[in-house]
């Protein structure tokens, strides 16, 4: 099914019940100046319940209310929604990214901010039959519709790795919750950050690192909070 730019009341209603069954919305653009749209769309769809995944190449293992800016989206890690607040050339390349490494079984709802369409991109979206949406804001989309999240995954227990600075060859592995953490700078010598729902799926090497350690019986959760310590 394609959502396009122009939605029937038939697609509507499909895309607001598509959204409110979403757990976390992947915000592309959503680095640390608080003066940008992507930054104060975290704050305004955790409100209504949603996990926020901010991914800024410049700004990880910083926070936005309390939830982790990754560089990128691992491979293995497949999106629901995938929300652009990006220049028109920089989305063309999420999407071109996304189409090489996701299935068109399993591709994520595109959602072009305004300002992100991208002709060639909305292109291989409708030759992929993938959905999409354009000039539409998601914040004010649910606002206008009254949505909430009806999968909430609040609070959000996430995990950092960063390398030591003590130079001794040694990483520092944590977890954090969305609820408490506020890291205000980039995290110094970052090798990977990400939720639980990252450390499941991800094929970077660090969380299938982690998750060959898991004991018999042995909940993620409960592997992540034994490495802690």
């Amino acid at each position: 099914m394609i959502v396009p730019q122009n939605i029937d009341n038939m697609n509507l209603e499909s895309l607001q019940q598509f959204v409110e069954e979403t757990s976390t919305i992947h915000i592309y653009g959503a680095g640390l100046n608080s003066e940008k749209p992507a930054h104060t769309a975290v704050k305004e769809l955790s409100d209504r319940g949603w996990a926020a995944a901010p991914i800024h190449p410049r700004d990880g293992g910083a926070t936005i209310d309390g939830f982790p800016i990754r560089p990128q989206v691992d491979e293995g890690v497949i999106p629901k929604i995938v929300v652009l607040f990006l220049a028109p050339e920089r989305a063309r390349n999420v999407v071109r990214k996304l189409i090489m490494t996701i299935d068109s079984d399993n591709f994520p709802l595109v959602w072009f901010q305004h300002g992100a369409e991208d002709e060639d991109a909305i292109a291989a979206l409708e030759e992929l039959e993938a959905n999409y949406v354009k000039d539409d804001c998601i914040v004010r989309f649910s606002e206008r519709h009254d949505l909430t999240c009806k999968n909430s995954i609040l609070p959000q227990q996430w995990c950092l790795q960063v390398k030591s600075q003590d130079e001794d060859g040694c990483s520092i592995w944590s977890i954090h919750s969305s609820e408490n953490t506020n890291f205000s700078e980039p995290a110094i010598n970052l090798e990977w950050v990400g939720s639980m729902h990252d450390l499941e799926h991800s094929s970077h090497t660090i969380p299938r690192y982690i998750r060959s350690l898991k004991k018999e019986d042995e909940t993620l959760p409960e592997l992540a909070t034994r490495l802690t310590n």
